[in-house]
């Protein structure tokens, strides 16, 4: 079982002057889901190499177990520091693709047309294609038989609301609950912070970190 995790590259926090990137939780609880379940995962992102951690999801409140053991884990470390350039990955060579979030791939990987590209050939091979918490924005420009791959698909994503209380609405590009209701995606939620992963064919979206072991593990039962 061979799983491919794309990480953003994108550091910088719109004009705010602050940085940003993937979070943490989202990919160390997927991670160790998928690795204690006997996977192979390889991990990429556009530029390759070191992707940026979000700060705000290094601090001492945002982190778990799986954090804790991602930062003393020398393998995942190592992987981390090496990343593939996503251009040179193939749908061909894994069983399913992962997109941890973070506010990074709202500017980078939404619009990189190697991300756009790889999702649409893992659909067409019916392989599952997950993303949690913003990373459902990568889905925006990926289509699907003519239409937008979200187009009529039960979804979920950061919402509106947890955006507002991070106090970053005004700062990201586009509003993931709101990208996924103008694609024609039949957005849902659950309280902020709360659980919710959702599975519609082979796609599978989960709403904010708290989220994304529930989305690891949906995808474990596609892929099973």
């Amino acid at each position: 079982m061979k799983i491919l995790m794309v990480l953003t590259s994108h550091d910088q926090l719109g004009n705010t002057g602050k940085k940003t990137g993937f979070w943490l939780e989202e990919l160390a609880a997927p991670y160790y889901t998928f690795l204690d379940a006997g996977a192979e995962i390889t991990l990429a992102s556009p530029k390759g190499g070191r992707p940026p951690l979000d700060p705000k999801s290094d601090e001492a409140d945002g982190q778990t177990d799986d954090t804790r053991r991602f930062k003393d884990d020398p393998a995942a470390q190592k992987a981390l520091s090496s990343t593939h350039a996503l251009a040179t990955v193939r749908a061909g060579d894994f069983d399913a693709v992962f997109y941890p979030g973070g506010h990074g791939p709202l500017w980078d990987l939404a619009e990189d047309q190697a991300s756009i590209k790889l999702i649409e050939a893992f659909v067409e091979a019916g392989k599952p294609v997950a993303a949690v918490c913003h990373a459902p924005g990568v889905l925006r420009h990926v289509r699907s038989k003519g239409k937008a791959l979200v187009d009529g698909k039960r979804v979920t994503g950061f919402t509106n609301s947890e955006e507002a209380a991070v106090k970053l609405t005004d700062v990201v590009p586009f509003l993931v609950q709101d990208e996924l209701v103008r694609l024609g995606g039949k957005y849902e939620k659950v309280d902020d912070w709360g659980v919710l992963a959702i599975t519609d064919g082979r796609l599978i979206t989960g709403q904010n970190p708290a989220s994304s072991k529930a989305a690891a593990q949906a995808l474990l039962e596609l892929l099973s």
